[in-house]
């Protein structure tokens, strides 16, 4: 090894004599060599290094033609063969969300057994103080677990004892301890919203038990009762969320809103950090109503107090962006997946069309791009039905704007044609991963293996992007997606997709590159590593393209660049890992566990 970088910095000394005092070329800030560069162009190129000027991506070649570029002020980092690829861009993230309370979640992504999980959640409890919770918030699967099975309620209150606790699975089903029950005060009189029930037992007694039947009303109240993170330490907490995101090679992410999360007070964290020009990530972000009746208020003032397109980052080119309205843009409207429950219909509502249209027509007239969560086929083709109206009321006007399905589990062929004649685009989530299973269980393994088509999206050339929809409904962890994509396998191994909808690693990571650009309306200026692109990059622990499938599940950056600056940095590299703060409070999780597991 010291004889391979004493000849780099050799060669690097001969090259930098051979160009000095030429005048005309234009020396790069930083440069990455002895790389296998993804260029992700359509050529799919593949080249040994990189040089970055300003921020942006000033040229892609061989190592000796990119040292052309080096002077005495060049940063060069040696990537001794490590495979290099454009930032990840999680299309539908829920960012700002995860980010105030990441912090105060014991998180069991990635944890392998149920004994181990349990053993946490003990492990948590002896050590959180009065006043507070323990709290498992989604992210993972009963057949993520050796014994493919959930928690039970007994087992749950024995590792947690007197301290308080909720653990959620998606937004399916959760469990509050009989601690937790006391402290929220419900008892078996306690009325449920509508669409979900408190479980009770043969002798009527509530069993902790709280179920989405589809509606998840229930355990968003449940959420927004636990106590919040007071301002330094949800600065914190977003700081450290913001940072595991890197770890992954996360170097864009697209915030779809989320039920009790409130703009612009519950943005507050995202928004300072972002002030002080400290957005380590390119974050783009919709707004989501919160109340039902009064989401067409909500759009009205949000509306005319901001504008679609503002960057709040003044240091970050895209770096706080707001882009427009959704996921959810009427609740009346509202097309729940919980696929533990039955399939939620339109027709049954009397309000959602005049509602849906209401809003989408406000979205047209303001010119604000809008997302629009929908699970199953049968509502996108409501939805359409609405959609192809406005658009002919409008002459036009709405396909000349951005607009997407988000999910689109079960859309129908005919309907994939109508998206694309309208210039709309879907952005596919990895939720099946974690709930294909109960998929199956309920609508049959033929349904499962084109859930969702994405094969059929991508031939007839919709634009697509790719993400988790983590932190709840899945794990913010990118790499069991992309794996998810590629194989057609949830996080318990089991068989969804048939092959004719299963993407190559090159088609997976394109997805999730400049895909995902597409869904902000950013695709001209990131999401490739070619001239002139945004210098947003990741160098992997592995190689993606050739490593065994099952390994791509285990992949990390160990070195992430976003405009032309390292955000994190790991193994050889450590050393350029810009400063963290400790993790406040004491008590977090996160202090004792970090975030996904992985064991």
């Amino acid at each position: 090894m010291k004889q391979f970088i004493s000849t780099s910095i050799v060669y690097l000394a001969i090259v930098s004599c051979s160009i000095k005092g030429n005048k005309n070329i234009k020396y790069a800030d930083l440069i990455v060599h002895n790389a296998k560069v993804a260029v992700m162009d359509t050529d799919k190129t593949f080249t040994e290094a990189i040089a970055i000027k300003d921020g942006m991506v000033l040229e892609t070649g061989s190592n000796a033609g990119i040292f052309k570029f080096v002077n005495e002020n060049t940063k060069t980092i040696d990537a001794k063969g490590r495979t290099l690829i454009p930032g990840l861009n999680d299309s539908h993230l829920h960012l700002t969300r995860g980010g105030r309370f990441y912090n105060t979640e014991l998180r069991w992504d990635g944890v392998r057994t149920l004994k181990t999980a349990l053993q946490m959640l003990k492990e948590q409890a002896e050590r959180t103080p009065e006043g507070q919770w323990v709290r498992v918030i989604g992210g993972w699967s009963p057949f993520q677990f050796e014994e493919k099975r959930f928690p039970t309620s007994e087992e749950i209150n024995e590792a947690t004892g007197e301290v308080p606790a909720f653990v959620l699975f998606l937004y399916s089903r959760g469990w509050l301890n009989v601690a937790g029950l006391e402290a929220m005060g419900i008892d078996e009189n306690l009325e449920a919203p509508e669409g979900s029930s408190f479980e009770k037992g043969p002798d009527g007694k509530l069993t902790g038990v709280l179920l989405a039947e589809p509606n998840p009303t229930i355990l968003y109240q449940r959420i927004a009762a636990l106590p919040p993170l007071p301002k330094e330490e949800m600065i914190n907490s977003t700081k450290q969320f913001y940072r595991e995101l890197n770890s992954f090679g996360i170097t864009s992410g697209i915030d779809a809103g989320g039920g009790g999360h409130q703009f612009p007070e519950d943005y507050s964290a995202t928004r300072l950090l972002a002030e002080a020009g400290e957005m380590p990530i390119r974050l783009s972000y919709y707004l989501f109503p919160q109340n039902k009746g009064e989401e067409y208020a909500e759009f009205q003032e949000w509306m005319a107090n901001n504008e679609a397109g503002h960057n709040g980052e003044l240091h970050l080119d895209h770096g706080y962006e707001l882009e427009g309205g959704g996921e959810f843009l009427t609740w009346s409207a509202g097309d729940f997946e919980n696929f533990l429950a039955p399939q939620p219909m339109l027709e049954d509502r009397t309000t959602w069309r005049e509602d849906f249209k209401r809003i989408i027509r406000l979205h047209v007239d303001k010119g604000w791009p809008f997302r629009i969560h929908a699970t199953y086929g049968e509502t996108i083709a409501n939805m359409l039905d609405v959609i192809e109206e406005v658009n002919r009321e409008t002459n036009g006007k709405l396909a000349s704007k951005r607009w997407l399905f988000d999910h689109a589990e079960t859309v129908k062929d005919e309907d994939l044609s109508r998206i694309k004649a309208l210039n709309g685009g879907i952005a596919i989530q990895a939720r099946l991963a974690y709930a294909g299973e109960f998929f199956v269980e309920r609508y049959g393994v033929e349904k499962a293996k084109q859930a969702p088509p994405v094969r059929k999206m991508i031939d007839i050339g919709l634009p697509v992007g790719a993400g988790t929809d983590g932190t709840r409904v899945a794990s913010y962890n990118p790499w069991p997606a992309l794996y998810w994509l590629i194989t057609g396998k949830t996080v318990g191994d089991f068989q969804l997709a048939e092959p004719s909808n299963q993407l190559s690693r090159e088609e997976v990571l394109r997805l999730y590159t400049h895909g995902s650009a597409w869904i902000s309306d950013e695709e001209t200026v990131k999401g490739t590593l070619e001239k002139g692109m945004f210098a947003d990059f990741a160098l992997l622990s592995d190689d993606y393209f050739t490593i065994p499938e099952k390994e791509i599940n285990n992949i990390k950056s160990i070195l992430t660049v976003v405009g032309g600056k390292v955000v994190f940095a790991s193994d050889e590299y450590v050393g350029m890992n810009p400063k963290l703060p400790e993790v406040m409070p004491n008590w977090s999780p996160i202090n004792f566990y970090g975030g996904y597991q992985n064991k």
